[in-house]
C-alpha cells in the first residue's frame, strides 16, 4: 500500500465515523489496520520489525534497516522497554 492509498483509506474511515456509521472503537481498529498494512508493505531501504516482550513494547512495529537498528528504535520510543526481541514482519 502506498502513502496515497493509506491516506485515502484513513479519510474514508473518518468519513464513515463522521456519518455515524461506525463507533470510535471501529474507527480506531480500521485506522490501526491501515497503518499496519502501510508499514508492513513499506518499500524502500527500511523494513518493518515487530517487538515482542513485556509491557508497552509488545507488538510495537518500527521501520529500520536491520534488527539492531530496530532494537535501538524501540528503545528510543519506550522509556523503560524491559526485555524484548524484534523480528521482521512477514
Amino acid at each position: 500500500m502506498d502513502r496515497i492509498s493509506a491516506l485515502r483509506n484513513v479519510e474514508e474511515a473518518l468519513a464513515t465515523f463522521e456519518a455515524g456509521e461506525c463507533s470510535l472503537a471501529d474507527l480506531e481498529r480500521e485506522v490501526r489496520g491501515v497503518l499496519r498494512t502501510y508499514a508492513t508493505d513499506f518499500e524502500g531501504e527500511l523494513r518493518a520489525y515487530r517487538a515482542q516482550g513485556d509491557g508497552p513494547v509488545d507488538g510495537l512495529v518500527v521501520l529500520a534497516s536491520d534488527a539492531t537498528a530496530a532494537r535501538d528504535r524501540v528503545r528510543s520510543l519506550v522509556d523503560e522497554p524491559g526485555r524484548f526481541e524484534v523480528a521482521p514482519v512477514e
